[in-house]
């Protein structure tokens, strides 16, 4: 099965090789024969029915500092391709949202990974709300009065932005901080949207463990703990990645979710696992398959082209 796929994603010329997600897919697609363009969001159009992008034909190699061959840019019918890698980082705003849109008028006919209607509708901290046996105590807020009200029953608390990602904006509130009001002041004049706030967990000190899970099953895992000092244990703030294990209650938590996601053509999801809590289910574009490759020796780009291609028959 020979596919053309158009990679929908952020600069080309500015990913890391070595941790890139997106980078490693496309050398699983090329190694299958399948044919690469590339284009940014801001190429996508939708005009008269017809959803079109300028987009370049794309080779990659793992070569630091020259890492990919850009062809002349074209404009091609995405209708036309196979297959849509949606790949472009969060923030999951209003322009992220638009594409979801955009590309909901191709899909199925051209196979969007992950499908763009249920990454629209499943922010990864509204998702997991919907697994309320699996989550922390939560709150979901932008009132002053029930987050103080969550704080003196709970104590010590997380609050972070609802559409926040990469850790960016996660505050770690303990029982004698002085600066929850001033912080909820400032989240006000950043952010329209509600709050997220959780009972900490101080399990986060031993990692907060990313399970990739592909078309709904779990294929591996690694464990980020944070540095010292640091409530967040996201790699680009200093986590470090470790090899770990599935436990059982990492199973169940997987076993309960995994239906869904694959109902909902949720191909490549990685969830975020502290403790025995599931705290969020990330859909927009994962990241994690080269660290859990190097800890597992595993080539999990090839599992995921292997679930597109049986989606194609």
């Amino acid at each position: 099965m020979s596919l053309t796929v158009a990679i929908q994603m952020d600069p080309i010329e500015s990913i890391n090789i070595d941790g890139d997600s997106t980078f490693v897919m496309g050398l699983s697609a090329e190694r299958r024969g399948h044919r690469l363009y590339y284009y940014h969001p801001r190429d996508l159009s939708f005009r008269d029915g017809k959803v079109t992008a300028y987009a370049r034909p794309v080779t990659l190699r793992r070569e630091r500092g020259n890492h990919y061959t850009a062809g002349s840019e074209e404009k091609i019918d995405l209708s036309q391709v196979d297959v849509v890698l949606m790949r472009q980082d969060p923030p999951f705003d209003m322009s992220y949202i638009t594409a979801t849109h955009i590309l909901e008028h191709i899909h199925p006919q051209t196979l969007v990974v992950n499908d763009p209607v249920h990454v629209r509708n499943a922010p990864e901290k509204l998702f997991v709300t919907h697994f309320p046996d699996l989550m922390p105590p939560s709150l979901i807020t932008a009132d002053r009065r029930e987050i103080l009200d969550f704080r003196a029953e709970h104590k010590d608390i997380i609050v972070k932005p609802l559409y926040g990602n990469g850790g960016a904006g996660v505050f770690h509130i303990k029982p004698d901080d002085e600066n929850l009001t001033a912080l909820l002041e400032l989240f006000t004049q950043l952010y329209r949207e509600p709050v997220i706030v959780q009972r900490y967990l101080p399990e986060v000190r031993q990692g907060d463990k990313r399970i990739i899970l592909i078309d709904g099953e779990a294929v591996g895992a690694i464990n980020r703990v944070p540095a010292a000092g640091e409530a967040r244990s996201n790699m680009h703030v200093g986590g470090q990645a470790m090899k770990v294990e599935l436990t059982k209650r990492d199973r169940e938590i997987c076993a309960a979710i995994g239906p869904a996601l694959k109902e909902r053509g949720l191909i490549f999801v990685g969830i975020d696992v502290i403790g025995d809590y599931l705290t969020e289910i990330n859909v927009t574009s994962p990241t994690g398959l080269q660290e859990v490759n190097r800890f597992d020796g595993t080539i999990l780009e090839d599992k995921i082209w292997d679930a597109i291609e049986a989606r194609l028959g």
